[in-house]
């Protein structure tokens, strides 16, 4: 049994979540508190296996009660979000600080069963993970980037793939990536819609690379990185520019990490290089095996290190990782096989 500590300045919500989440026969509702320094107080009495924390509360808010949980007791902890701007920029930030994943409240709070079974998903694959691998982290200060970067359109591709886990796992590898890399970077995380645009904000700030949210119509750069945006698969068109669209869900998610990899390696054929990261599921799997098939190179992360080992243990066990690192090896990894297959070496301008 799960058990789960709910926290939430709305007495509906913490009503509704505790009466439905306590309908599924593995989770059971422990406790319920009004903020974030009530939930510190219940902690140690309740030791919950998971709390759903709420992101905007009184007195003490959630990012402040996220950042005193796993500096205290560290729990796996879920962040309920509301969708506006603020609302997701403060996810993003929770979700590199420490959380396990999130989830998006639903406008009209009388909808809210309608999130319950993603809601109860989430608690299953939070009260599984490595909670010990999302602390200790330290916070990277913004970067200056270069002014003089040569816009040249790229020749390889790097996809990278996350899901459970992967905002902090991405806040680690691409601030790694020197901002003169040989080729253009494709980030797919699993992520709502205006979520990935903060994410990519983010990221943006703490990278040497240049990083955006994509749009249609973007050219393939080397130095730059686009991130799939929420609700859209992210594919490449004749020209090799992007093409977003709302085909089916892939693996029950848009955007996929097949769709990218099945995509750019239709264009770049052996000049694609991927690498998958923590995650729940098995997306990625079938694009590494396109990527390799097509004289390509890809890469999984760890078991030690994944928050959530199931996307990158999907591509190992198929046999198609040519390299297996710790989160922090992973950016090295990745340019040092891209090096090897373009023969350059970087100024290491990063």
């Amino acid at each position: 049994m799960i058990r789960v500590l709910v926290v939430d300045d709305s007495a509906f919500l913490r009503h509704m979540l505790e009466s439905r989440l306590n309908e599924f026969d593995d989770i059971e509702v422990v406790g319920k508190a009004v903020n974030g320094r009530e939930a510190l107080a219940h902690l140690a009495e309740l030791d919950p296996d998971v709390v759903t924390l709420d992101v905007e509360m009184p007195k003490m808010n959630g990012l402040e009660a996220l950042k005193a949980i796993m500096a205290k007791t560290p729990k796996p902890v879920v962040m309920v979000s509301s969708t506006t701007t603020e609302g997701a920029a403060n996810t993003i930030q929770a979700l590199t600080i420490g959380a396990v994943d999130f989830i998006a409240k639903p406008e009209k709070l009388a909808n809210v069963s309608g999130i319950l079974d993603e809601l109860a998903e989430k608690i299953r694959a939070a009260s599984k993970s490595r909670i010990n691998k999302l602390t200790r982290r330290p916070a990277l200060k913004p970067v200056v980037k270069s002014k003089n970067v040569d816009k040249r359109p790229a020749q390889h591709v790097i996809v990278i793939g996350s899901s459970t886990g992967g905002p902090r796992a991405l806040s680690a590898v691409l601030p790694a990536i020197p901002a003169d890399i040989p080729a253009a970077v494709l980030i797919v995380q699993h992520m709502p819609p205006n979520f990935t645009a903060q994410l990519a904000q983010r990221l943006d700030k703490m990278s040497h690379l240049y990083i955006k949210e994509a749009e249609e119509g973007d050219t393939l750069l080397e130095g730059h990185a686009l991130l799939a945006p929420g609700d859209f698969h992210m594919e490449l068109d004749t020209s090799r520019q992007v093409q977003l669209g709302k085909g089916p869900n892939v693996h029950g998610v848009r955007p996929s990490v097949d769709v990218t990899m099945l995509s750019v390696v239709a264009h770049f054929q052996s000049q694609v290089l991927g690498a998958v990261l923590t995650g729940m599921g098995r997306d990625g799997c079938t694009g590494t095996s396109a990527i390799i098939e097509a004289g390509g190179w890809a890469m999984a992360q760890d078991e030690d290190t994944s928050v959530v080992w199931g996307m990158p243990r999907s591509v190992i066990e198929a046999g198609y990782a040519q390299a297996i690192t710790p989160l922090d090896e992973v950016a090295p990894t990745l340019v040092q096989a891209l090096l090897a297959r373009t023969g350059e070496s970087l100024g290491l301008s990063a």
